[in-house]
């Protein structure tokens, strides 16, 4: 990431590969914003503990007036940009790295999503564009109105631009013979669906 003068990024604590010594860093409570009091504060702790994120981030700001540079990385191979734009992430639990803007995560609780196999996911709300941990570079699937694809709740990493009523479980004996496990999840355009070339489940940290 480049930062230009005055620019603010956030990261997660443990990502930085290289930073500019110039670049200013402090640490911060996770959460959308810092203001409206203690109250607000505690409620971005919790949030940002349930939803499987630290509970304090990493703010980079550069106050000189030249571009200064940082390197992060995620827990896997490679980090997935995806733009907000007032609009909300859906991810798998724990995905987030970095943003170019404070973000807001919540857990995300869908009954279709615990009965596709998928677990608890990951709600990320802003503008700003954010970075997600994936194992290899991602397939991105673009979903048009009527088309549907059966998604392997292992290659999972995020939903954009689709809502809870757009996934539903498909259970089939058929997938246990395929080797595809219980269920595949069955998500319903429009919306974009980013998958891992390879099974996360085999993922390690």
């Amino acid at each position: 990431m480049t930062l230009s003068p005055n620019e603010t990024f956030y990261a997660e604590r443990g990502s930085i590969v290289y930073v500019d010594q110039q670049l200013q860093r402090d640490v911060e409570f996770n959460g959308k914003g810092n203001g409206g009091g203690l109250g607000n504060i505690l409620g971005g702790v919790i949030r940002s503990a349930v939803s499987g994120e630290s509970v304090l981030i990493l703010r980079f700001y550069n106050n000189t007036n030249v571009e200064r540079k940082l390197v992060l990385s995620g827990s896997q191979c490679s980090l997935v940009p995806i733009k907000l734009q007032g609009e909300s992430l859906i991810c798998r639990r724990g995905c987030y790295v970095a943003s170019t803007d404070k973000v807001s995560l919540n857990l995300n609780i869908n009954l279709q999503g615990l009965l596709g196999g998928v677990g608890f996911f990951q709600k990320v709300s802003g503008n700003a564009t954010v970075f997600l941990d994936s194992l290899g570079a991602p397939l991105e699937k673009v979903l048009n109105n009527g088309e549907c694809i059966e998604v392997d709740e292992n290659h999972l990493v995020a939903l954009q631009g689709i809502g809870p009523h757009q996934m539903q479980a498909g259970w089939s004996v058929g997938n246990i013979l395929r080797g595809e496990g219980v269920s595949l999840m069955r998500i319903n355009g429009p919306g974009k669906v980013y998958l891992s070339p390879l099974p996360i489940i085999m993922r390690t940290r």
